[in-house]
């Protein structure tokens, strides 16, 4: 099973970058990027973009549908009334099962703002002390992760440290 994983960014094209990143990683095959997919939120905007990955090996794993059904939980939910939210609430019962549920979408909603953006990435076969250290700096927090909660703290713990001047 693959790993799922949101990182927000504080610019609207730090996400994008942190792709590219992520990109570079697989080549060396430091980690395998089963699916991908961002939103940015351009300052000024109304609602986010969001973009598929289509160009890695792994690509595809998940699904448009799947990130068109995510993002649309999301971000575009609220704004298209009781009755469409509903019917959308029915459909993401499934999606628990990648550890996506109310409270991984209030957590994203809040922390997706305009002039920010988010990457979400499944991934799989990380060589995790290689990732973390070309991402450190990078201004990315994670907001959430299907990995253990012991797993995760360390994930935290190891994008908190302060590097040294």
């Amino acid at each position: 099973m693959g790993t799922l994983t949101v990182w927000k960014f504080d610019s609207a094209d730090g996400a994008e970058k942190a792709l590219e990143t992520l990109e570079g990683l697989q080549k060396e095959e430091l980690i395998r990027v089963e699916d991908a997919a961002y939103v940015y939120w351009p300052t000024g905007r109304k609602k986010p973009k969001t973009e598929q990955l289509h160009n890695t090996t792994g690509a595809g794993a998940l699904g448009g549908g799947f990130w068109g059904l995510l993002f649309g939980l999301i971000f575009f939910v609220p704004l298209l009334g009781v009755a469409v939210g509903a019917a959308m609430g029915a459909l993401s019962g499934s999606m628990a099962d990648v550890g996506i549920d109310d409270e991984f979408i209030e957590q994203v909603r809040e922390n997706v703002t305009p002039g920010t953006s988010a990457l979400f990435v499944m991934t799989s076969h990380a060589v995790a002390d290689k990732v973390i250290e070309r991402f450190r700096g990078s201004g990315a927090s994670l907001i959430s992760t299907n990995l253990s909660t012991e797993q995760e703290t360390k994930l935290r713990e190891a994008f908190s440290e302060v590097e040294p001047v």
